[in-house]
């Protein structure tokens, strides 16, 4: 009988690569330090309608949080930037393209030298 049923969990192949170590790491911490913003508001706001001393505090709390928030939202976009910027995509010609770039090369190279040499000898008679 258990052998008919289909698993609850199965493993499906990731679309997207995982995030670099230094970005996962300030995303963490951006979550943490919203999450904490968002109760803090909420305290603030209870607080405010409730009319208890703590009210004006947290606020000031809430207000303080919020900028530092917006500093870890900017913070992952950084990070995040300077990890592509540092270790982005690395594109590697293939070899066939590369092997056509060196012929082409080869092959101008070859069509300087006959135009150039007897200019050389012109100017060293001259």
């Amino acid at each position: 009988m258990d052998r008919d049923r289909r698993p609850l969990w199965q493993e499906e192949p990731a679309n997207r690569r995982r995030m670099a170590d230094p970005v996962r790491t300030a995303a963490v911490r951006a979550v943490i330090i919203v999450a904490v913003t968002l109760i803090q508001a909420m305290v603030a706001f209870l607080c405010t309608l409730a009319g208890s001393w703590f009210a004006f505090p947290a606020v000031l709390c809430t207000v303080a949080s919020t900028i530092v928030a917006t500093w870890g939202v900017l913070d992952v976009w950084v990070t995040r930037q300077v990890w592509v910027q540092r270790h982005g995509v690395r594109s590697e010609p293939s070899s066939t393209a590369r092997e056509l770039r060196r012929e082409r090369r080869r092959a101008r190279r070859q069509g300087r030298r006959p135009s150039q040499e007897p200019s050389r000898t012109d100017r060293a008679a001259a």
